[in-house]
């Protein structure tokens, strides 16, 4: 168990518009021990490597890193659909997203030990337009020793 005093960081990275190399090579690089997947539907096929089995398969394989999927840290199909279908408005998916993660009251869900050196993982390629940066945002106020590091 980690001492909730004791500096706790966690990394966020995307996997659009990067190779396997690129991808697997940033996460060895940074130290992660656990990639934790953020997105609501993890079967995608956006990136060959990116499917939750074929992902599993190759974070232990290649990098000796654990894998979780966590849902809760995920919009709902309605948040995505109204921010990228009918094209709205950043402001307010942010303001929904944030409020919802709120609601499930994430910093009691979310184990610690999973969060230190752990990895939030999305699809979008850099963390400016993506749930993940508000994930380790909203921790942040929660857990003032988290330090959030966006993987590039």
């Amino acid at each position: 168990m980690s001492d909730a005093t004791a500096p706790l960081r966690l990394f966020t990275i995307g996997f659009t518009r990067k190779t396997a190399e690129e991808f697997f090579t940033k996460l060895i690089a940074a130290g992660v021990k656990t990639l934790v997947d953020v997105r609501l539907n993890n079967v995608s096929q956006l990136a060959g490597f990116s499917k939750k089995d074929d992902l599993k398969f190759f974070l232990r394989r290649i990098c000796n890193i654990d894998y979780v999927h966590m849902p809760h840290l995920a919009p709902t199909q309605q948040m995505l659909d109204a921010y990228k279908k009918e094209k709205g408005v950043w402001a307010d998916y942010e303001r929904r997203f944030v409020a919802l993660i709120s609601e499930r009251r994430i910093e009691e869900r979310t184990p610690r030990e999973a969060m230190d050196h752990g990895c939030l993982l999305c699809s979008e390629e850099t963390p400016e337009h993506c749930h993940r940066r508000l994930v380790g945002e909203y921790l942040q106020t929660k857990w003032p020793e988290l330090q959030v590091i966006h993987l590039v």
